[in-house]
């Protein structure tokens, strides 16, 4: 085959253009810090990288999970904790009550602060976390407890409010609302300050009774949500390793070696000029040339 001098001119031309192209990787590569910048560069690094991202936001939304949970149980564990105090106030102030040397009016007295700890319940059995109720089941959109002029009516839902943590795992974050906030426990607090305000306390050691009881009812709640506050933190430990896991095989499926990518930069940069000298004297020369 007679090799004549337009093809060596477009062979040295082809050549430098793939020698671009190579240079245009390199820097593409340089600027992004990933291997590939396109699905073509490498296919089976692109597929890998999608099931590596798909994988790393689940873990992700988790974590987000993970905070409303936490939200949840932390309010949770705090209006019982307030709930707590203002029984232990009520039985205090119902044994002073017993007293026999109060007076009608100070036991009216007793049966107004008694009346204003029973409105302070009813309010925190209303709160909300992000515009919903924590302490209505799932009805987080409507209020527990209402309150008209006094009178308290508890319209409670009890089913459990889930939230899923992980994989496959749904964690109650919500408390059962009726061992705290109960009708039951309005209407010993509205027992209380009606015999208060009429004088005769010989329904004080019974009503004293079921305080305790109440009391006790809480306890029991709390020690639950603190077992499944503890068991969300580790779930959240766990998460956060899959998250650290997740990030780190991702970077080593798509990130690029920088320190190779830079030597191999280099490389084709001598190797550019090579070509581009190489080339120069293919294509330089003419007839005009040869007849100086």
């Amino acid at each position: 085959m007679r090799v004549t001098q337009s093809m060596l001119a477009a062979n040295s031309l082809r050549h430098l253009s793939q020698s671009y192209s190579n240079m245009g990787k390199y820097q593409d590569q340089l600027a992004t810090g990933k291997k590939i910048n396109r699905p073509s560069d490498d296919p089976v690094v692109a597929i890998k990288g999608m099931y590596y991202r798909t994988n790393l936001t689940e873990v992700e939304q988790y974590k987000r999970n993970l905070s409303e949970a936490y939200q949840w149980m932390e309010n949770s564990e705090a209006g019982i904790e307030h709930a707590t105090q203002v029984i232990q106030r009520v039985r205090e102030l119902l044994i002073q009550g017993q007293n026999g040397t109060n007076s009608p009016e100070d036991l009216k007295s007793i049966a107004v602060e008694i009346g204003q700890l029973k409105e302070d319940l009813a309010s925190v059995a209303n709160t909300q976390v992000a515009g919903r109720y924590i302490f209505n089941g799932t009805k987080t959109d409507s209020a527990p407890v209402t309150i008209d002029n006094g009178t308290i009516t508890v319209d409670m839902n009890t089913e459990a409010f889930n939230v899923e943590v992980s994989s496959g795992v749904n964690l109650k974050v919500n408390i059962n609302p009726s061992n705290i906030f109960g009708e039951d426990l309005f209407i010993t607090l509205q027992s209380i300050e009606d015999a208060l305000n009429s004088g005769n306390m010989e329904t004080g050691d019974e009503l004293l009774e079921h305080l305790d009881n109440h009391f006790d009812v809480m306890s029991a709640e709390r020690s639950e949500i603190g077992a499944r506050y503890n068991r969300l933190e580790m779930i959240d430990a766990r998460i956060q390793d899959q998250e650290i896991i997740a990030n780190r095989i991702l970077s080593e499926n798509e990130d690029a070696d920088i320190e190779k990518v830079i030597t191999d930069l280099t490389i084709q940069e001598s190797i550019h000029r090579a070509s581009l000298a190489v080339s120069s004297k293919i294509i330089q020369p003419t007839l005009i040339d040869f007849l100086r």
